[in-house]
Parts: structure tokens; C-alpha cells; sequence
């Protein structure tokens, strides 16, 4: 009976509006491949893709609006797993995974493995560790089950600071790529996109909270999956006459085995911390595709797959959507499924990559007389390649590509349509949304419900707290979008810190507050500061020169120091409250009350009754 009724509890027609939403999508594509073939203006081709959606976006975000306090901050505790894990893996996954991991499988090869094992460790981790547990608590935000967890506001709003400094950095690198892609669609400036796409966040979440996010999110993410997905498909039918890129670019694989070190890539032979991922910007291809730790040395990948998958368990923007499933059971099946979509998408990059790497070789290779390749000079016209036109024949070093535009060049030499182009804009617009969109909303409760209320434990009023978490969003964005515009970074470089940041300071006390029921407020609080001092001061160091480790892992050095200063801290003053004991003794049981839900019920209570 239990089962029967938590599951009249989910909209049984949320297949067919989703169903109706793809349909949608591919249809918009399907017109703009007929109409580019009847010779319409390519600028109302590109402003449809990009406008289309985006109106689709705010109107599901609009029409789910809700004023319910569950509803707003967890979506009501009623959404599938399928649908959670969906928006798990693509909001990890991002523009930042999405379109630069395709030129980091194309330069570094092999040693562009580290995105992918890190992301699905991550996942794996969270759900063997976190999940189940942060579900069973029920807390809207990470810091405010750590202010709840340890009985302590003090350590409420220190974490809700800490936790701040890594989803800015996110979001203004998703903002960055998104307002690129943008920009690329439209023809109007980076600057006026960047604000585009704030106002779309602002009306497609701040109506709703969480749920409003939750079924934009899918969207979002079927959209980035749609179109990633019909674009290598649609390459794979032209080179394998296979239509599943994912395991068809393995022969294309040994290919390049054979054939690029004949052609002058040598092998390359990187230091045990080495983490030279291949930068913003234009380069040529160095290393052979196969080869290991050319770019990332041993250590320095094995420090960076614990990197990502500690600060991907722990992200704050990331695990609260766990409190959106309807029970424990459902929070593990849905990081199954997190895992399952985060794996497919990066196998597909990374098919992306290898495909190009056999268009570039059969250019190298080449003993052709005449003029260069075609697709070459219309890559060059979008930005996306740069070599010498006049030259008769080029080798690895004569052809630079755009880290960035590696994805949109595929279908160019591949002699698809200019619509494949326009659409994987626009799936690259949708993946800076979702994962922007998943930032805002988290940061604007971390600052509505930990920050202007966290001195003190009573909840104000249902109205209230959605208010002022709707205004949040707006200028969570905002200052993103301004982060953007002054201090413009390298994205990739942003998200890698943002991930250290967490994993140092984060995560140790998150594994710690679950599985040592000794751990004390202040070892907790006292580990999370010192993890994330020493995060931040090792990777202004590396910047500086003056920090042997490069500044992507160099924060990664604060999540043992956190732990052993809490854990140091905690058994010098041994003082854990009986609260704090019944707390981990209730997590632990997968039944029962959910234990936030019970405690702002009692707050509740205990206002009506003095009032």
C-alpha cells in the first residue's frame, strides 16, 4: 500500500509532456535542415534555435510556479528517479563537460579520461556514502544540514560562505560558454547574451524553486542530449555506416595507433604530478591519441580523478536534489541512473574526438595535389580552425583547433548541413542552462534559507521564505553574470577549482558528520575552514609559481589537512551533544519521519503555541 501511494504521488503524463517537448525539438531541427536547403536567410535559422527554446524554457518554468514551501525547495519530495538522475548527470556535466571535454579528448587523448573516471567515481561515491543519508535528513541546503546536523548556526552560515565561493565560480563559467554559444547563434555581443541568458534563469526558476528547475532542467538536458546525440549519430553513419557512435569509433581508434606517430606526433613523457590539460584557446595536436600521461602524469591524474569525484559527491548544487526524490530507495536508483546518462554523454565526446582526429589525419596523410580540403576553409570562416591557406600540404603542427569548437567543427568536416552546426548551439546553450540554472537556485536558497535567516533556528513565514530565496535567484545570477564580464577565465579552470574547493572543505566533514558520530562542532567547523584555507592558498600559490602542484589539483592538497584537523579537534575536545547522537542514529535508518521535515515542524509548533 505504501508503494501504491507514494506512487500516485508522481504525474503519470510526465512522459508524454516530455515525449511532446522532444518532439518539439526535433521537429524545430527537422525545419531548419529543410529550410537551409530552400536557401532561407541562415540568420532567422540560427535565431530560430536559439529563440525557440529558450521561450520553451521560460514557459515550463512558468507554468510550474508554486508557492508551497515543499514544493518550492524540494519539489515537492515527488520526482522520479529517471528524471533526478537525468538532471544530476547533465547538471554535473554542464557546457564545461559537455563541449571542452571534446577538445580535451581531441589534444590530450587518452589522458582526457580523467573528466570522465572522476565524474562517474563521483557518483558512485555520493551514493555509497552521501545520498541515501542526505535524503533521509531532508535538508534543502548543504549548510543547513550541517547547522541542524551539529545543532550550530555558527557553523550554518560558514559553511553557506564556503559553499558560496565554489557555485559562483560554476556558474560564471557556465554563463561564459553559454553567452559564447549564444552569441555565435544570434550575431549579437557575448555582453548582451550574458544578460539574455540571466533573465532566463531568473524566469524560468525564480517562479518555481526547485520545481520549476526540475522540469526545465529535464528539458534542458533532453534538448543537450538530442542534440549531441543526433550529431554523432549522424557522423557515425558517414564513416562507419553504424549509427552508434559510442562503440563504433573503436576501429578508428587503431587507426590512429598505427598511423599517427609515422606521421611526427611523438611520444611524450609527463612528471608524476603533471596536469597539463590542454588550454583555452588554439593549439595543435602534440601527443598520439593513445598514448597515457603525456599531458597528466600518474599521480597527477590519480590526484585528479579523487579530486573531481570527491567535489562532484559533495557539490552543494548537486546533492540537495536528492532531497527531491520521494524516499531513501528512490535517491540510490536515481545516482544509478546518474551514473548510467553522466557515462553515456562523455562516451559520446569522446567519440566526437576520435572522429576528428581521423578527418585531421586524413588530411596529414594526404598526398593530394591541389587545393586543401573544403571543410577546412569553412571551419576557418566560423573561428573554429586556423592554418595556412596557402600552403600545399599541412602537418599536425600547421592545424590549430579551438579547445572550445572542436564539438561545432565535427558535422563541418564531416559535410553535414550548417543546421548540425546550429543545433549543437544550441544544445551547448541548454547545457549552460541547466547547470547555471541548477547553481542559481541552490546559491539563492543557500542565501535565503543559511545566510538572512541563519541566526536563528525559527523558519518566517511560508511567503516569506519563498520571496526572498525568488529574489536570490535573480541576483545569484546576476553576480555570475558579473563575475563573467570582469574576471572572464578559462572555464574549464573554473569548474576544476570550484571542485577542489568543495572536495577540500566539504566533503571530509560531510563523509565525517554521516560515519563518526564523535565528530564535534567544532572539529567540524574548524576542518572545513582549514581545508578550504589551504585550497585556496595552494592554488593562488600554483598561479604565483611559488606551489609545486599546477593550480587545477593544486587544491586537492586542503581534503586531507581538513580531515585530519577535524578528526584532531574533535578527539582534543570530546564534548558531541546527545542531539547530535540521536541525529546520526536517525540517518542511519532509512525509515521513518524525514528528520528536517520533523524538526521545522516542531519549530512551527512551538512559534503557534508562544503566539
Amino acid at each position: 500500500m505504501a508503494f501504491s501511494a507514494r506512487s500516485r504521488l508522481v504525474n503519470p503524463r510526465l512522459g508524454t509532456y516530455f515525449s511532446i517537448f522532444s518532439a518539439l525539438f526535433a521537429a524545430l531541427f527537422l525545419l531548419a535542415l529543410i529550410f537551409e536547403q530552400l536557401a532561407i536567410s541562415d540568420g532567422v535559422l540560427r535565431m530560430s534555435l536559439l529563440l525557440v527554446p529558450l521561450m520553451l524554457y521560460a514557459a515550463i518554468g512558468l507554468s510550474t510556479a508554486t508557492q508551497d514551501v515543499l514544493g518550492f525547495f524540494a519539489a515537492g519530495r515527488r520526482v522520479p528517479s529517471g528524471y533526478t538522475g537525468l538532471l544530476m548527470a547533465m547538471s554535473a556535466t554542464g557546457a564545461t563537460f559537455f563541449v571542452t571535454a571534446a577538445g580535451i579528448f581531441f589534444f590530450a587523448g587518452f589522458d582526457g579520461l580523467v573528466l570522465m573516471i572522476g565524474g562517474l567515481s563521483g557518483f558512485v561515491v555520493m551514493a555509497m556514502l552521501l545520498a541515501p543519508f542526505y535524503r533521509k535528513f531532508g535538508a534543502y541546503t548543504v549548510p543547513s544540514y550541517f547547522g541542524r546536523r551539529f545543532d550550530s548556526k555558527l557553523l550554518r552560515i560558514v559553511a553557506a560562505m564556503i559553499a558560496a565561493v565554489p557555485m559562483l565560480l560554476v556558474l560564471s563559467a557556465e554563463l561564459r560558454l553559454g553567452a559564447g554559444f549564444a552569441a555565435k547563434l544570434s550575431g549579437f555581443g557575448t555582453y548582451f547574451m550574458t544578460f539574455l541568458l540571466i533573465a532566463v534563469i531568473s524566469i524560468s526558476v525564480a517562479p518555481g524553486g526547485k520545481r520549476s528547475f526540475t522540469w526545465t532542467g529535464v528539458a534542458q538536458s533532453i534538448a543537450m542530449l538530442m542534440a549531441l546525440v543526433i550529431a554523432a549519430t549522424a557522423v557515425a553513419v558517414l564513416v562507419t555506416s553504424l549509427p552508434v557512435p559510442q562503440l563504433t569509433h573503436g576501429p578508428l581508434v587503431r587507426g590512429l595507433v598505427r598511423n599517427e606517430v609515422s606521421q611526427g606526433l611523438q611520444i611524450l613523457r609527463a612528471g608524476p604530478f603533471a596536469f597539463d590539460l590542454p588550454g583555452e584557446g588554439f593549439q595543435a595536436i602534440v601527443k598520439p591519441y593513445t598514448q597515457p600521461f603525456g599531458a597528466a602524469g600518474p599521480l597527477g591524474f590519480a590526484t585528479g580523478v579523487i579530486m573531481i569525484a570527491c567535489g562532484i559527491a559533495a557539490a552543494p548544487w548537486l546533492l540537495p536534489r536528492v532531497a527531491a526524490a520521494p524516499g531513501v530507495y528512490e535517491a540510490r536508483k536515481s545516482l544509478g541512473w546518474a551514473t548510467v546518462v553522466f557515462g553515456f554523454a562523455l562516451l559520446t565526446v569522446s567519440s566526437v574526438a576520435v572522429f576528428m582526429r581521423d578527418f585531421v589525419l586524413d588530411v596529414v596523410m594526404s598526398e593530394r595535389v591541389g587545393p586543401l580540403p573544403k571543410w577546412l576553409f569553412d571551419a576557418a570562416a566560423q573561428g573554429f580552425v586556423q592554418f595556412d591557406q596557402k600552403a600545399a600540404r599541412l602537418t599536425f603542427d600547421g592545424l590549430r583547433f579551438d579547445r572550445d569548437g572542436l564539438l561545432f567543427t565535427l558535422p563541418i568536416a564531416a559535410g553535414l548541413p550548417q543546421a548540425f552546426v546550429y543545433l549543437l548551439l544550441a544544445g551547448g546553450v541548454a547545457a549552460a542552462l541547466v547547470t547555471a540554472s541548477a547553481t542559481a537556485i541552490s546559491l539563492a536558497a543557500i542565501l535565503g534559507e543559511d545566510v538572512v535567516q541563519g541566526l536563528s533556528w525559527e523558519p518566517a513565514s511560508n511567503e516569506n521564505r519563498v520571496w526572498i530565496t525568488r529574489v536570490f535567484v535573480a541576483i545569484s545570477a546576476c553576480c555570475g553574470g558579473l563575475l563573467t564580464l570582469m574576471a572572464p577565465a578559462d572555464p574549464l579552470q573554473l569548474v576544476l577549482w570550484a571542485l577542489s574547493l568543495t572536495a577540500a572543505s566539504l566533503f571530509p566533514i560531510m563523509v565525517l558528520s554521516i560515519w563518526w558520530k564523535r565528530l564535534t562542532t567544532l572539529g567540524a567547523l574548524s576542518g572545513m575552514v582549514s581545508g578550504f584555507g589551504v585550497a585556496a592558498f595552494a592554488i593562488f600559490a600554483s598561479e604565483a609559481g611559488l606551489f609545486g602542484l599546477p593550480s587545477l589539483i593544486a587544491g586537492s592538497a586542503g581534503l586531507p589537512v581538513a580531515a585530519l584537523v577535524a578528526i584532531g579537534m574533535s578527539a582534543l575536545r570530546p564534548e558531541t551533544s546527545r542531539h547530535s547522537l540521536e541525529v546520526v542514529r536517525d540517518i542511519r535508518v532509512p525509515g521513518g519521519q524525514i528528520i528536517y521535515d520533523r524538526e521545522m515542524q516542531r519549530l512551527h509548533l512551538k512559534k503557534h503555541t508562544r503566539s
